[in-house]
């Protein structure tokens, strides 16, 4: 398998990161790629189930306490086109090291908020550092990697990032049943900025061009990188298959935004079983133990035999998934119902995880990927956001049981939509 160049610190190229790379590739990949991503998420999943908790001392409803899951979201979404053109016009590696200290920073001010208003500030710069940091590095990736690796190299961002999101509920939850509600973000703030340190050192910039001609081919690509940035416009996003896969994503993260940042399913036990932040904690963290293998496993899988074998059945099991929680929901089955479609959604989003940013990198134009991704996250943030809202209204309106129905509902036709419109995007041998 062959491998791209990329541009070092001078503008030349320079061996990339991929599978079968040279111990020092790996080395770069774990301290730039893995680490600061099992740092984000696992400093996300330590307050995941101390948030619902935290927003009922604020005397809220449940409504209304979904918002501090929607704050977070909303921040991710408003970043996407700042960040994916700044990506494109500044460089990858600036966009890159900046997210993860804006939300390091966040996670410091909530701990202090002493209002529900402050806490959703907050929450929303907290996105944008988040999502600073997925764009950039999605971008790097799609740079940097072949279509025989890619699958593997972002999936793997994305699963280490959610085995962090599983194993944290546990160390956050322990942490605010001993110390109190608002240690789980400090040490939030502190994972995440002692994480991105390496980074400093070991991330190169891998733009193909600068708009300033410092990177690679030097003025003498000025007018063509101009040319290329001028082709690119709205209109690029109408053509076939982006219009079908951008309304897949979005359906596809408003029914996984129940489990991953919407946090629907621990809003569900709190209210609905009165669930505590460590027994919601030791449930999630329990799944980082088949979250692993399942999304690495769906790497390969979709380098070796294409996108789709694993996606479409994946998109499937959330969909049912989510109707089970309705009956249980609407049956008022006991706990353990809910632990059976816990674990069911939970595996089947281990098999999805960064699944659709696959798709969108096989297809992103090489001269503006920071704002082609920019696009694409702003729609994945959009769905995400959609679970907890929705949720918030059906609840009020019908009940937990329609809010799962619904979410299921969104599982499926994204299945569909998937199976029947979007073409195999992996490119032939």
């Amino acid at each position: 398998m062959s491998e791209e160049p990329r541009p070092s610190a001078g503008g030349e190229p320079a061996p990339a990161p991929a599978p079968g790379a040279s111990q020092g590739g790996y080395r770069t990949l774990f301290l730039s790629l893995h680490l600061p991503a099992v740092a984000i998420g696992l400093g996300t999943g330590m307050v995941m189930p101390v948030l619902p908790v935290l927003a009922k001392s604020f005397e809220v409803g449940v409504g209304l306490a979904s918002l501090v899951f929607v704050a977070q979201i909303a921040g991710g979404l408003s970043a996407s086109l700042p960040a994916g053109y700044a990506i494109d016009r500044f460089g990858r590696r600036s966009v890159l090291l900046a997210g993860p200290v804006i939300a390091a920073g966040a996670a410091f001010l909530v701990a202090t908020s002493d209002t529900f208003i402050e806490l959703l500030v907050f929450r929303y710069i907290g996105g944008w550092g988040q999502q600073m940091w997925t764009l950039s590095r999605l971008t790097v990736i799609a740079d940097t990697g072949s279509d025989r690796s890619r699958a593997r190299q972002i999936t793997s961002m994305f699963g280490v990032q959610r085995v962090g999101m599983l194993a944290g509920p546990a160390v956050g939850g322990l942490a605010a049943a001993a110390f109190g509600l608002r240690v789980p973000f400090v040490m939030q703030g502190i994972v995440t900025l002692l994480a991105v340190v390496p980074s400093f050192f070991v991330v190169r910039e891998t733009a193909p061009v600068r708009p300033n001609g410092r990177g690679r081919g030097g003025r003498g690509r000025d007018r063509d990188a101009a040319s290329d940035q001028q082709e690119y416009s709205w209109r690029s996003l109408l053509r076939p298959p982006i219009p079908a896969l951008f309304g897949a994503q979005y359906l596809a993260t408003t029914a996984r935004g129940a489990s991953i940042g919407g946090g629907v399913l621990f809003l569900f036990a709190a209210y609905a079983y009165n669930a505590g932040p460590a027994e919601l904690g030791i449930l999630s963290s329990s799944m980082a133990v088949v979250g692993i293998p399942l999304t690495l496993s769906a790497g390969y899988l979709m380098d070796r035999f294409g996108r789709m074998v694993t996606i479409v059945p994946g998109m499937v099991l959330v969909g049912t998934g989510m109707a089970f929680l309705g009956i249980t929901a609407a049956a008022a089955l006991p706990f353990t119902a809910f632990v059976v479609g816990f674990v069911w959604v939970h595996v089947a989003n281990s098999m999805l995880s960064g699944s659709m940013q696959v798709l969108g990198s096989d297809i992103a134009p090489a001269h503006a990927r920071g704002r082609f991704f920019g696009a694409g996250r702003m729609v994945s943030q959009a769905g995400f956001m959609s679970a907890p809202l929705s949720f918030a209204v059906l609840t009020g309106i019908s009940g937990f049981g329609a809010a799962f129905f619904f979410l299921a509902g969104a599982g499926g036709i994204s299945a569909l939509l998937l199976g029947l419109v979007v073409r195999e995007t992996l490119a032939k041998r």
